[in-house]
């Protein structure tokens, strides 16, 4: 008989679930501990119990540096995800935004530092939109480059196909020509015959 699933929802005896949180938590440190050796990673796991007790493990070069590079790293993605928020609002709304502040009454009452973020915001908007203006247009001057070419290729075949008319027009002629001389030919050396006979 296989082992019963266990449902996902709070252990409401509490014997029960001291004895769930200790085997787990032993249970996770331990796998933290495999994957830090076996794969060469670094692990920080803190675990705060119901009661508030700090349990901790952390891979050979310890918390407090682990902890340090995470929110490091963390303040990064933060500081890159704000410039990209920023950069993404509508220049409509950003508009919105330099009209109020300009034209409310109180425009003198705008700090240095309010007035350095919204240059900041203009500077940003105005780059991304000649950024976006170049993109067109080089997208347009691809395009336009694709069209020559097969505009190009398209007259090239057509000056092949008609050169080679031509020729066969030419070949025909010739072989007209030709038949017509033949036959022609033909015709005086029959007069030329009949008059030695007669």
């Amino acid at each position: 008989m296989g082992r019963r699933k266990v449902q996902m929802k709070r252990i409401e005896d509490k014997s029960s679930r001291q004895v769930t949180f200790s085997k787990r938590r032993s249970g996770l440190i331990k796998k933290a501990r495999e994957l830090s050796v076996l794969c060469d990673v670094e692990i920080a796991l803190v675990i705060f119990s119901s009661r508030g007790r700090l349990y901790e493990f952390s891979s050979a070069d310890g918390l407090t540096k682990i902890l340090e590079r995470y929110r490091c790293h963390y303040e990064q993605e933060s500081e890159a995800s704000k410039d990209v928020n920023e950069a993404l609002r509508s220049h409509t709304e950003l508009l919105h935004i330099v009209q109020s502040q300009l034209e409310e009454p109180n425009v003198e009452q705008l700090s240095l530092m309010d007035l350095v973020n919204l240059e900041k915001q203009l500077d940003m908007a105005l780059s991304e939109t000649r950024a976006r203006k170049t993109q067109l247009m080089m997208e347009s001057i691809m395009t336009l480059q694709e069209k020559e070419k097969l505009l190009r290729a398209e007259n090239e075949l057509l000056e092949r196909e008609s050169a080679a008319m031509e020729k066969n027009e030419d070949e025909g002629n010739e072989v007209v020509i030709g038949f017509s001389n033949h036959q022609h030919l033909g015709n005086l050396r029959q007069q030329q015959t009949l008059s030695l006979l007669q």
